[in-house]
């Protein structure tokens, strides 16, 4: 993401520096376990149709007033149609929202990228569950890794 829609949906940079609430490597298993299999330190997800492929949920994860961020490496193969990452926040009386990184898609054949999604966070705001997906709009082969949620002060 550039620069300026970063500091434009962000704010400017903190000097603090973001802090790493969870990270997920192999031999984690994720919650769709029917087309997610461990390869190297890495899953790989293979779908026929399009489906949302529940990764990892973390249950209350001592955020407010920050910035969530999902971030994952992703690289694809033959992938018809798009694929991105998806998080969810439920809070408690008021139901689950979520962000989806439809400025981030990755499609085709394509080596490892970083891909990330936000969710800001006001003061008085603390989900009590936050859900890790991919969302995939087609068939094919995706690789992910180094999947992290962090909270970032801005």
């Amino acid at each position: 993401m550039g620069n300026w829609l970063r500091n434009l949906l962000l704010g400017p940079e903190s000097s603090v520096p973001p802090a790493v609430l969870r990270r997920f490597r192999p031999p984690e298993a994720t919650l769709s376990a029917d087309s997610v299999t461990v390869d190297g330190d890495g899953w790989l997800i293979e779908t026929q149709e399009p489906q949302v492929v529940r990764l990892f949920e973390i249950s209350d994860p001592d955020a407010e007033k920050c910035m969530l961020t999902y971030r994952a490496a992703l690289k694809s193969e033959g992938l018809e149609g798009r694929a991105f990452l998806e998080m969810w926040c439920r809070f408690s009386g008021r139901g689950d929202f979520f962000s989806r990184g439809l400025n981030q898609v990755i499609k085709g054949t394509t080596g490892w990228s970083s891909y990330e999604v936000f969710f800001r966070l006001k003061k008085g705001e603390r989900p009590d569950l936050v859900k890790l997906n991919l969302a995939v709009e087609g068939k094919g082969r995706i690789w992910m890794k180094d999947i992290e949620l962090l909270k970032v002060y801005r």
